[in-house]
């Protein structure tokens, strides 16, 4: 049985960033205002390691499909 939980504090620790709250607050307020015509894993800010993990994750729709997804949606308003 998996015991991971997916949620977005994992996924940044996941992607070896902070991911307490405030600095997951504070990494989104950083890079707000992704373009629509950019999809997350080619965000600029991404090593190839952490954007490699984010594509894989949509592409497999894996557990992590949905913190991604959600990491997404905050990076675009």
């Amino acid at each position: 049985m998996d015991s991971v939980y997916y949620s977005m504090c994992n996924l940044f620790k996941q992607l070896g960033l902070p991911n307490e709250p405030e600095n997951i607050d504070e990494f989104i307020s950083r890079h707000r205002a992704l373009s629509d015509g950019v999809r997350i894993e080619q965000a600029p800010f991404w090593s190839d390691s952490q954007a490699q993990f984010l594509k894989s994750a949509i592409e497999e729709d894996s557990e992590w499909c949905e913190a991604v997804d959600q990491l997404d949606a905050r990076l675009r308003y």
